[in-house]
């Protein structure tokens, strides 16, 4: 076996391919090894499909950027034809007859795929402790959350099953795992890459899809091949002036920084250890040669997540009602306790709360808009604490009870619309929503953000330092985490550490 196949990254590991040096088979009987070394403590992969990447490898896969590296997909929005998708779900089970556009782009760079990583059910929590396939462990910790949700796939790049794995981000889902499993993620801007063919714009163009990596050119090879318009798109957005790779690879002028300390959430607490590492980013990057001041946006932040709840809720009612049409109503019967709660508030939703809530998102981005018209960028932590450990995050027990109690009342009276206009949403969703407290903004305004990581807790916990940018300039943030990774500032993942 291939013993130094953790060390390289995936644009590494192609070029020790094409030269000669290893062989395909090689780098996959390694991941696999790998996989099955590791996953049965991490239940980062949740379905395997060895024998498929074996036959793809033998029958020539695409010569791209990545030909020959093993890859991992995320099980939510990643449509892979012919392998089942279950999206976290007990509910669902669907094999896709084609690829989504996006799986149809990264698989021409030549990677070889051979499975898919946990997530939570559809996405809606930013742990990945789902009850259809039980809890993602941080590959630093056991019985600590990797985060979500594509909690799954940061825990295999992390512990080095693979070294890039695709990825989602609808409220922080790619920057929030990468930041507690030490790892990058970058969220693209609005429309950067293709959402389709299944849908346009997920959760009204806050979701979007990439890669979770641990070098900052992976990530921006993988942009370069997968970004574009696709048929359909409702938007096309402009392309970057040059590479994304090339931008990895040279140093940023200096830039002009916000630094953004407090939450963007009601009462959110920002742990002082992550605070910590946010005030040395500061200064690291003073000493580099950019500006930094303390500075943040103009945004009402109770109504920013009114409307975030707002928007996701009605898109959760969508979801559910599609599966009961498909499946049939036995099969919803499944769905956690959380979603069908979602589900029932945006079921009580009207059209006119729907438009409400996206008018005030169009706040939220002019806002964000005008106050980047002074700065570059903008310097936030990416989660306000550590990892914490399995069950914090979900519905706890009496949560539980409390939300199925409303599921059965709502058959009687409106329960939805007295749960959206009551207390009861805050106190449900705060342990989760306050953990969001940075990430949320670059989803409602579309703009782009990565989440570096910079930091470790005294328990040997990764913390990560997020980086918001102007609308469509990933390059500028691929050329700062560049510049901070060759300045060695980079913690490691977790096979190194």
């Amino acid at each position: 076996m291939f013993k130094e196949y953790r060390h390289y990254d995936a644009i590494g590991l192609a070029e020790l391919i094409k030269s000669g040096d290893i062989s395909a088979k090689e780098a996959l009987d390694a991941a696999i090894y790998q996989a099955n070394t590791l996953n049965p403590k991490l239940n980062a992969i949740i379905h395997r499909f060895d024998e498929r990447a074996y036959q793809a490898m033998q029958a020539g896969l695409p010569e791209g950027i990545f030909s020959g590296v093993p890859y991992l997909l995320k099980d939510l929005s990643f449509y892979f034809a012919d392998e089942p998708i279950k999206m976290g779900s007990r509910s669902v089970h669907i094999v896709p007859e084609q690829d989504s556009e996006i799986v149809t782009r990264m698989r021409a760079t030549g990677v070889n795929t051979f499975g898919k990583t946990n997530t939570p059910e559809f996405g809606l929590i930013i742990t990945t402790e789902p009850k259809s396939s039980k809890a993602a462990h941080n590959p630093f910790k056991k019985g600590y959350s990797t985060g979500g949700s594509s909690g799954g796939s940061a825990a295999a790049v992390s512990a080095g099953i693979v070294p890039m794995a695709g990825a989602g981000d609808g409220g922080g889902s790619i920057r929030f795992p990468a930041a507690w499993c030490g790892v990058f993620g970058l969220k693209p801007s609005r429309g950067r890459n293709p959402s389709g063919p299944a849908q346009a714009e997920g959760w009204e163009g806050a979701a979007v899809d990439h890669v979770i990596t641990r070098s900052v050119r992976d990530s921006a090879a993988m942009l370069d091949a997968t970004s574009g318009a696709e048929t359909g798109a409702p938007y096309v957005i402009a392309p970057p002036q040059g590479s994304f790779l090339q931008a990895s690879q040279t140093a940023p002028k200096p830039l002009k920084i916000a630094l953004m300390r407090e939450p963007l959430f009601p009462n959110a607490q920002l742990d002082t250890e992550v605070l910590a590492v946010l005030e040395q980013t500061g200064k690291q990057l003073e000493a580099m040669g950019h500006t930094v001041e303390y500075a943040a946006p103009n945004v009402n932040i109770d109504k920013m997540w009114r409307d975030f709840f707002t928007i996701v809720s009605a898109h959760t009612a969508f979801h559910v009602s599609e599966l009961s049409r498909l499946y049939g109503p036995k099969q919803v019967a499944k769905i956690e306790p959380q979603t069908r709660n979602m589900a029932m508030i945006g079921n009580a939703l009207t059209a006119m709360d729907l438009l409400a809530a996206k008018h005030g998102w169009h706040e939220v981005q002019y806002q964000t808009g005008l106050f980047l018209q002074d700065y570059d960028l903008i310097l936030c932590p990416t989660v306000p604490t550590p990892a914490v450990k399995h069950g914090v995050l979900p519905p706890s027990k009496l949560d539980e009870v409390l939300l199925g109690a409303s599921g059965l009342l709502n058959k009687g009276v409106n329960m939805g619309k007295l749960v959206y206009n009551s207390s009861l949403i805050e106190k449900l969703s705060a342990p989760v929503l306050s953990k969001m407290a940075y990430t949320t903004l670059g989803n409602i305004t579309g703009l782009p953000a990565m989440s570096v990581p910079l930091g470790m807790s005294k328990k040997g916990l990764p913390i990560g330092m997020q980086f918001i940018g102007q609308m469509n300039d990933e390059a500028t943030l691929l050329s700062l985490a560049g510049e901070l990774e060759r300045a060695g500032l980079f913690t490691k993942p977790a096979f190194e550490s």
